[in-house]
């Protein structure tokens, strides 16, 4: 072969190898950390205490954690989160502030509030607990990430958005937020559906990659040896090689 094709091919060869390895690397990476987040799940509860001296929790103290929190639900701070689907039926999340003391409130994830079909606007009736209520859930950085073209439906005042930063609502409210929200798992008595879906750790996707990476390098390599294969039959006949000329 000469010199710079047999150069590029290695090249190729290479590269498209690291790069299935890497892939390799970064599937094993998203496997360990879901097996971290399902450890950290199965971890005994944190309970958010609420006295004067409680400690204040920053997320990396309670993330993917099961928590526990006593407090009253403020009924006129509740963000609704839209497109939002269960069983094929367009739906709301509720996320809904707890004042847990005057100097702290956590966001709550309520659950799956269904659409009136008749009025996309309109909100279903639910019961909210009146006075103290104690909430079990997962500690998560937002209480729900959907698509979203531009900042539609985040402006102020609005109760019915698609996505909800808790450090942006809180620079909007001016509660003093923690920086997690709580996926509600405990019953209430609200009616509403907390069927949470289990994190996907994304895994198969790097593995989907790491093959194609790994079956281009397999490519380069035959159609190297093969350009190696004539080029080596090509110099052991030189005879026939005159006569083609």
């Amino acid at each position: 072969m000469r010199p710079v094709p047999t150069l590029l091919i290695v090249l190729g060869v290479a590269l498209t190898a690291a790069l299935g390895v890497w892939q390799y690397g970064r599937a094993h990476l998203r496997l360990d950390r879901q097996a971290q987040i399902e450890q950290a799940e199965h971890a005994p509860v944190i309970e958010l205490a609420r006295g004067p001296n409680a400690r204040a929790y920053a997320l990396s103290d309670v993330a993917n954690r099961r928590v526990r929190v006593t407090g009253h639900f403020l009924q006129n701070r509740v963000v609704y989160l839209d497109n939002r689907p269960r069983n094929e039926l367009p739906g709301f999340y509720v996320v809904m502030a707890l004042q847990v003391t005057p100097e702290r409130v956590v966001l709550v994830n309520r659950g799956w509030l269904p659409r009136d079909l008749r009025d996309r606007a309109a909100i279903m009736p639910y019961p909210t607990p009146a006075g103290d209520v104690t909430i079990e859930g997962l500690a998560q950085p937002d209480p729900s990430r959907a698509f979203e073209l531009g900042h539609g439906g985040s402006a102020a005042g609005l109760m019915i958005r698609q996505n909800l930063d808790a450090g942006d609502y809180a620079r909007e409210t001016g509660l003093p937020l923690q920086p997690f929200v709580i996926m509600q798992t405990n019953d209430t008595g609200d009616h509403l559906l907390r069927d949470w879906p289990a994190p996907a750790s994304g895994a198969d996707r790097n593995y989907g990659y790491m093959a194609q990476w790994f079956g281009m390098s397999l490519i380069l390599a035959l159609l190297g040896l093969r350009m190696a294969y004539k080029r080596g039959r090509r110099l052991a006949n030189p005879a026939q090689n005159m006569r083609r000329i």
